[in-house]
């Protein structure tokens, strides 16, 4: 694989002071998505080394104003979600953006778009125009519904994709109410999805010096993330149902009462995954002839079971603080935790200094490469800021940067 580009200053420091460059170093990625699933399908691949090119409109991203934040162009989203990229503003619809993109690409691994197929085709952007101007290109585009759906230019935000792969069908199962689940679910399933064909595609085409045209549909790739598991006895065809059962939809996982359960101070969640965890669990609290329930015999009987289980937690759940349950838990192997807040979860984030926006927290990687510490090369660029940069570092640089026109 040809690295279009040299290992950043940050990362030689890293590797003099005895830590590795990311895995991806020498990347290039040309960043054309917006809002969160593909900016944080890119932000896991700038962490890992990439360098990330991010094409901006005139207007500000929607992820730079999603909730409050220090700095007009930089919420507290865009602080993290942006991290390690750099960002340009040209106009792709102007005879001169379209002049510098045809000298970039070349210059990059990777293309990512999340614009709809249409509009792809009208800028020019899509594969067959792309990869005739870097043929080994690794090439990713996400939308909503796959290109050989009749949906396929349809808009789709996750509240969409959630509504149609099955989300809120087994919310209503597990609670009576179609409601979604309260974080930008499919956005970030499909992130990751993205972030893994990508790295995919790269390998292939160390292999084969063959480039790849990818596509996510957020449709299918939700569609298989929700049938893992609550595709159940509906799989099989015809289906096959375990007694007092529907076939389709994990019965533990559909429990309503599986959440926390209140302790005499707080809350704690045990899992007693496997039936001798329910055994010593009831046995201990002194609930009689725990040793002999049918309903967790062996493994499939206490899955089936899972809702009436639950509730028997949760009557022995306030008998104990939450640390003595931890204790108890641990001592025999039933996985449990506390339940940490959100505001506990930030509060224990270390703090770094962005030299525009000033001090923030800086959210962890999902992936621990040993030998490679997270470090923000890059802070959060401000719309377009690097737009100098970038284009200076291109063979036969000469052009005024213009902005981009949002398509």
């Amino acid at each position: 694989m040809a690295p279009t580009q040299e290992v950043n200053r940050a990362q030689a420091e890293h590797e003099g002071d005895g830590l590795r460059a990311g895995p991806l170093a020498g990347i290039r990625i040309l960043d054309l998505t917006r809002v969160v699933m593909g900016p944080l399908a890119t932000q896991t691949l700038a962490d890992q080394g990439a360098d990330v090119v991010i094409v901006e409109p005139n207007t500000r991203d929607t992820n730079r104003v999603m909730g409050p934040g220090p700095h007009p162009d930089l919420s507290g989203i865009a602080l993290n979600l942006l991290r390690n990229k750099r960002s340009i503003s040209i106009d792709l619809k102007s005879t001169d953006g379209r002049a510098a993109l045809e000298r970039l690409v070349p210059t990059c691994d990777v293309v990512v778009s999340t614009m709809r197929p249409q509009v792809l085709t009208e800028l020019a952007l899509d594969y067959a125009s792309l990869s005739a101007l870097k043929p080994d290109l690794v090439y990713c585009q996400a939308q909503g519904f796959s290109l050989t759906e009749s949906r396929a230019e349809e808009p789709a935000y996750d509240d969409i994709i959630q509504a149609a792969s099955g989300v809120a069908d087994v919310m209503q199962r597990a609670t009576g109410d179609p409601t979604l689940i309260p974080t930008i679910l499919a956005d970030k399933v499909c992130g990751l999805v993205i972030a893994q064909a990508i790295t995919a595609g790269l390998l292939e085409r160390e292999r084969t010096g063959r480039g790849r045209h990818i596509e996510v549909p957020m449709h299918q790739a939700m569609t298989a993330f929700m049938l893992t598991e609550h595709g159940a006895g509906g799989i099989s065809e015809p289906p096959t149902a375990q007694t007092g059962l529907p076939p389709i939809g994990y019965p533990r996982i559909l429990s309503p009462h599986r959440r926390p359960h209140p302790t005499s101070d707080g809350l704690v969640h045990m899992l007693p995954y496997l039936p001798k965890h329910y055994a010593a669990l009831f046995a201990d609290a002194g609930v009689p002839d725990a040793d002999s329930d049918p309903r967790y015999a062996d493994q499939r009987s206490a899955i089936a079971n899972s809702d009436s289980l639950y509730q028997d937690i949760r009557a022995i759940a306030p008998s104990r603080t939450t640390q003595e349950w931890l204790d108890y838990s641990r001592s025999v192997g039933i996985p449990a935790t506390a339940v940490a807040t959100l505001d506990e979860l930030v509060a224990e984030l270390p703090i770094v200094d962005h030299p525009v926006a000033g001090r923030y927290r800086l959210i962890p990687t999902m992936a621990n490469f040993h030998g490679t510490a997270l470090t923000v090369t890059h802070h959060a660029p401000l719309s377009g800021q690097d737009t100098d940069e970038v284009l200076g570092e291109l063979p036969g640089a000469s052009t005024t940067p213009t902005e981009e026109v949002d398509p």
